[in-house]
This record gives C-alpha cells, sequence and structure tokens, in this order.
C-alpha cells in the first residue's frame, strides 16, 4: 500500500490523471480551404465548389446547400470524392448575387460540424 490505498486503487488514480493530460487522436473536422473562398467574388453562371478539411470526412452523411439571392435554398449534389478530406460539388445556372454555401460534414471523430462559405457571383 501507498499512503493507506491499494496499489490496484493507486493505479486507477494515475491513470485517470494521466488520461486528462492526453489530447485526443481525433479531431473535429475543420475548413481548411474552399472554392469558392469566404467573401470572393467568382465569374458564373457554373462554378465549382470544392471544401478541404483536416480530417477524413464522411460523404454519404455530409450536405451543401446553396442559399441564393432570394433566399430559397438548393441541395448541391456532393460528387465522388477524389480525397478522403474533400467534397466537391458543381452549381450550375447561377445569376449574379450574393450566394451563402451551408455545409455540415460528419468527421472521422463521429462529430458533425457545420459552417457557412458567403460569396458573390457576378456576371460571366
Amino acid at each position: 500500500m501507498i499512503r493507506g490505498l491499494p496499489y490496484g486503487l493507486m493505479a486507477g488514480v494515475i491513470l485517470v490523471c494521466l488520461a486528462g493530460l492526453v489530447e485526443p487522436l481525433a479531431a473535429h473536422a475543420i475548413l481548411v480551404k474552399s472554392v469558392p473562398a469566404a467573401d470572393s467574388a467568382v465569374d458564373g453562371p457554373d462554378i465549382d465548389v470544392k471544401l478541404s478539411f483536416n480530417v477524413r470526412i464522411d460523404r454519404e452523411r455530409s450536405r451543401l446547400v446553396l442559399v441564393l439571392p432570394n433566399g430559397k435554398s438548393v441541395m448541391l449534389k456532393i460528387l465522388e470524392q477524389d480525397k478522403p478530406d474533400s467534397l466537391s460539388a458543381r452549381a450550375t445556372n447561377l445569376t449574379p448575387g450574393s450566394y451563402v454555401l451551408r455545409w455540415q460534414v460528419l468527421a472521422s471523430d463521429g462529430h458533425i460540424t457545420s459552417g457557412v462559405i458567403p460569396f458573390r457571383v457576378n456576371n460571366p
């Protein structure tokens, strides 16, 4: 016994303390790059959308929604992933104006992350 505690209990206390110091191996999905970039202006009427994250994401459980200048929302079809940490789609027939791309992804750690990317479409 150490200071009145059985060895098994002392080992458990030490393990619990050490577990609090260890950083988790998995991380939430953080957007590291987007096309279009936030607050950028792009030429339409068709644009490619590509989002890159810091971790692998689940394409099947991820969503890309384009909010149009009139406030209506359109779900974008996510294309086959060329990399496990990215999503891509194509938005077509866009008119000039302000848009918002809303994204939601399921990361490899099992957590859902979401965000928005405002951008503007100019005349082609």
